[in-house]
């Protein structure tokens, strides 16, 4: 049977619950927005189409995420009932798959028995066996232990047949569901179980992330903290790096003028000072920081650690990148931070590198940054 597979990546949340003070799907994972390795987990032969739905304040980036897969790219809803009815107009397979773009650790296994799945049962919902005790409460007391036998920890992706699940949201009429197979299961049909994988967890807060992000070290009155930061490439002309226009075929997509250096820096100060992050001070949806000079940002971080009573004693910065060739505008860009962070030239080290053609940095899609300083408490 040759049924066109489709697939919808859902992105169109604001994962505030992360706390990154942006679509937690655009914060850094393993040296590339998380969002890219879910992605990159879908682009397999037997998956035949890609529509990945996003909001308008991430559209771009999440374009510029989508372009090098050939994936579509639409606006979502406001809740994810209406995304994912948004998301079906666009798909033209047969069978169609759901995920959470919070999901980037799905194996190509669980994707190929979800589609398997379907074909034999109508529909397939990857799911893991409760283990836990499980208790029912009201007012903060447990009013019931049910049967943990019978329950389950649902996942995704979840599979259907596409026209069965358009009916289903159809007959819906509005009503609003946190999950494909709970309005399947309402207008169609109980939805079969598939078994999930305990790997396939959801990133729903920061501690989920297994990232460098934040690195308390406390010792005579010393911390370190350590930032890290990711933006994708888009069209453009040019990119800015520690301060420094470099000319280049693309540009950096962000809210500022995505200087992905400077943003780890000033997440690796507000680290160690105990501080939030940057999302926090500066959130994407402040128009006063929109195209704003990451320098002059910087500049108002290093004023935030200084009230809360700490000193910079030296930052070290690394760069990957593929291309443009940063080496020539690294002096540049040390003195830039020494003006901002109030350090000497001996005290800041910054050192650029590629990533050998692999992964997100390596295939050219766009510039992580990472970076440690260390900080003194003010006498």
């Amino acid at each position: 049977m040759n049924e066109k597979v489709s697939a919808i990546i859902c992105a169109a949340g604001k994962g505030e619950r992360a706390g990154f003070g942006k679509n937690k799907l655009l914060a850094p994972l393993y040296g590339a927005p998380a969002l890219f390795h879910t992605l990159k987990k879908f682009s397999i032969p037997e998956i035949d189409e890609v529509i990945v739905a996003s909001s308008p304040s991430d559209f771009e980036e999440i374009s510029a995420l989508c372009t090098p897969f050939g994936y579509k790219t639409v606006i979502g809803g406001a809740t994810r009932t209406q995304t994912v009815i948004n998301a079906l107009e666009a798909v033209t397979g047969d069978i169609v798959l759901i995920h959470d773009g919070a999901r980037p650790f799905v194996e190509k296994q669980l994707i190929l028995k979800c589609i398997e799945g379907v074909r034999k049962f109508g529909s397939a919902v990857a799911a893991v066996k409760f283990t836990d005790t499980a208790a029912t409460a009201r007012n903060g007391e447990i009013t019931n232990y049910p049967d943990r036998e019978s329950l389950y920890r649902v996942q995704t992706p979840q599979g259907f047949y596409t026209d069965d699940i358009k009916k289903a949201y159809r007959l819906a009429n509005g009503a609003e569901f946190t999950d494909d197979s709970a309005v399947y299961l309402r207008h169609i049909a109980p939805p079969h179980i598939i078994e999930g994988a305990q790997s396939n967890v959801k990133l729903t807060y920061k501690d989920d992330f297994p990232r460098e992000y934040a690195l308390p070290l406390t010792a005579s009155g010393q911390k370190i903290g350590i930032g890290a930061d990711t933006h994708a490439f888009g069209e453009g002309n040019g990119i800015t790096l520690g301060g420094v226009k470099i000319p280049h075929n693309k540009t950096l997509i962000a809210h500022s003028d995505g200087d992905v250096l400077i943003h780890a820096v000033m997440d690796a100060y507000l680290s160690a000072a105990g501080l939030k992050d940057i999302g926090h001070y500066f959130p994407d949806t402040d128009e006063s920081t929109l195209n704003a000079d990451s320098i002059k940002m910087l500049e108002k971080v290093i004023e935030i650690t200084g009230a809360a009573g700490y000193i910079g004693v030296n930052l070290s910065v690394t760069v990957q990148a593929e291309a443009p060739r940063l080496s020539p505008h690294i002096a540049n860009m040390v003195t830039n931070l020494c003006k901002a962070c109030k350090l000497s030239t001996e005290n800041i080290a910054i050192a650029a590198g590629t990533c050998e053609g692999l992964g997100f940095v390596g295939e050219g899609l766009g510039i992580t940054a990472y970076a440690a300083v260390l900080l003194n408490k003010k006498l």
